[in-house]
């Protein structure tokens, strides 16, 4: 009974040397809930609000007229909604659809729009302070669609402004 009772003892002994040990003070930090996702072998994302929500692929029916960036449109439960092949828009290179393919349907400002993926990496939450100002090394006519960048393990993650996307679709 007695070595019971140091045991119970000891433990006390600890948790009040714990309790009075150095205070860790908890700083509740700004966070920007993101959607990360793949094009042509980079890592971009959407910030959370400006997506509505994940789809796999769908038949996508071509609109005669429309620029190369945008294939056609798509129904979704009786909604149609114009598609844009980000990659086009931003000029970057080509890349094929494939079973990890998406779309990522995007509201912002009243414009609503599926924006197709290669592939959808994540979804999670960032420290706000973890964005960075674009880089200057991005090309003219991406950098204008650009907010921010941050890291994702250890590679660059570009943070696209689909408000300032689909304002130039818009005009």
């Amino acid at each position: 009974m007695a070595a019971q009772k140091n045991k119970s003892d000891l433990i006390l002994d600890e948790l009040r040397r714990r309790k009075t040990s150095k205070k860790i003070v908890e700083v509740e930090e700004d966070t920007v809930k993101v959607v990360i996702f793949s094009l042509s072998d980079e890592l971009y994302a959407i910030k959370g609000p400006e997506v509505k929500e994940l789809l796999s692929l769908v038949p996508i029916h071509c609109v005669p007229g429309s620029p190369d960036f945008i294939p056609g449109v798509i129904n979704i439960r009786g909604d149609i909604e114009s598609v844009i092949k980000i990659n086009k828009f931003l000029g970057l290179p080509d890349s094929e659809t494939s079973t990890k393919s998406r779309i990522a349907i995007s509201e912002t400002d009243g414009i609503r729009s599926g924006i197709i993926l290669d592939s959808v990496e994540d979804v999670m939450d960032i420290p706000a302070s973890s964005v960075n100002p674009p880089l200057s090394t991005l090309g003219k006519e991406a950098k204008e669609y650009v907010s921010g960048e941050f890291l994702y393990g250890d590679r660059s993650v570009t943070i696209l402004d689909i408000g300032k996307i689909f304002g130039r679709l818009g005009s």
